[in-house]
């Protein structure tokens, strides 16, 4: 399946303004920088683009899914989870859905929001992507019980979780990236405060990451331990297969796991580099499998060397190897974080991965993959899971529809 199908990308020339918002990740100096004394990225000369462009662009919020899944990452993301007030039945969450509509059409479309208190900040050729999902509490108001797709559920207790409450659960999901970070809170606060009069926000998770490289053209990205993170997800139809489900009124939507992972960097600084590529199984310096030669090769698994096998039994690749698991599959989303907390009264500085994950199943797809990790995962010796929430992600919409009318219309 070809994403680019499903999210459309802009067709013609990329415009001034266009060229600003992608250089502008690099400084205004590469915007308008000062070459052989005088001025670049100014004139109406045609300006080369990288390969695989993926910042500075304009996307669709109109599709068969939702902008936010197939479309390229962005560098800042924040997601926001929401508790249902008491008064909100299914109808008044179908009042809210046509005004997050409302919201996210204008928003993503470069322009503001009805009642925008800050309408300058709208800008076009950010890469704004706004997604909603439904949590569990969703499928508790009269009415939408029967409707809760196959395999949705919880995840269970894990032997290595150390789950906190603030980071848990949540009725409703908002999922804002761009290229910038005043771009996503510029929409995350019209949002929010559309949302007043019928839930509450339960928590807010910030994250970044740099999905290009130098040259601007898309790779797949790396965690805080330095691993290239996200490698091997599932393209084509497998993709297809993997991500969308085919239930009823979700046909074509999606269920999201979100697991925020809490990762011991001074440990891990203190791990030789062998054994952090072991741990992994593939290479640090390109993310290749240690069997192979680039990031993309698949990981041969009977290969070995000196009489062990090359890529280690409790390695992480190998444990979560569709071969492993039923050839069991899910899209992968990562996000780093920062974020101070205060320990007997001290501020300490934690930072880690929030882990998003999509699939048609959760039951049977990410609980799976994750008890068999959960067991023996390497990595469980640096990583600790503390927050966990689920959601659906219905379909997309068509210009005049609303996210969620298949459930709510």
């Amino acid at each position: 399946m070809d994403p680019a199908r499903l999210t459309p990308m802009p067709t013609s020339p990329i415009s001034r303004r266009g060229l600003f918002g992608y250089a502008g990740a690099a400084g205004v100096g590469g915007a308008a920088g000062i070459v052989g004394g005088r001025a670049w990225g100014l004139s109406d000369a045609p300006t080369p683009e990288p390969p695989n462009r993926v910042l500075g662009q304009d996307y669709s919020p109109y599709g068969a899914q939702q902008a936010g899944i197939f479309t390229p990452q962005s560098q800042v993301a924040e997601l926001v989870a929401f508790d249902l007030l008491p008064a909100t039945d299914a109808s008044a969450l179908g009042r809210l859905m046509r005004v997050w509509t409302g919201d996210i059409a204008a928003l993503m479309s470069g322009r503001p929001a009805a009642g925008d208190f800050a309408p300058e900040l709208a800008q076009a050729n950010v890469s704004l992507t706004a997604l909603v999902g439904f949590g569990p509490g969703v499928f508790e108001l009269e009415g939408l019980g029967p409707s809760l797709p196959a395999g949705f559920q919880e995840i269970p207790a894990m032997t290595h979780d150390r789950l906190e409450d603030r980071w848990n659960g949540g009725d409703l999901l908002i999922w804002v990236t761009a290229d910038d970070a005043t771009s996503v809170s510029h929409a995350v606060r019209r949002l929010v405060s559309d949302a007043r009069p019928f839930a509450s926000r339960r928590w807010t998770q910030r994250g970044f990451w740099r999905p290009t490289d130098a040259s601007g053209a898309a790779v797949t990205g790396r965690n805080l331990f330095g691993q290239v993170d996200g490698s091997a997800n599932p393209k084509g139809d497998v993709l297809e297969e993997t991500v969308l489900s085919t239930d009823g009124w979700l046909a074509g939507g999606t269920q999201l796991v979100v697991r925020r992972i809490e990762m011991n960097l001074d440990t891990w600084d203190e791990a030789t580099r062998d054994r952090q590529e072991a741990s992994m199984g593939r290479r640090l310096s390109d993310g290749a499998p240690l069997t192979g030669e680039s990031e993309g090769d698949d990981l041969d698994l009977a290969a070995t060397a000196d009489g062990s096998t090359v890529i280690a039994l409790d390695a992480h690749a190998r444990l979560a190897h569709p071969s492993q698991n039923r050839e069991r599959r899910m899209l992968r989303r990562g996000l780093n974080y920062t974020h101070e907390t205060v320990v007997d009264g001290a501020p300490v500085d934690t930072s880690g991965l929030i882990f998003c994950a999509f699939q048609a199943n959760i039951a049977d797809q990410f609980i799976p993959v994750q008890r068999s990790l959960d067991q023996a995962d390497a990595l469980n010796e640096w990583t600790t899971a503390i927050g966990s929430a689920v959601f659906v992600i219905p379909p997309g919409f068509s210009e005049g529809g609303y996210v969620g009318e298949t459930l709510l219309g």
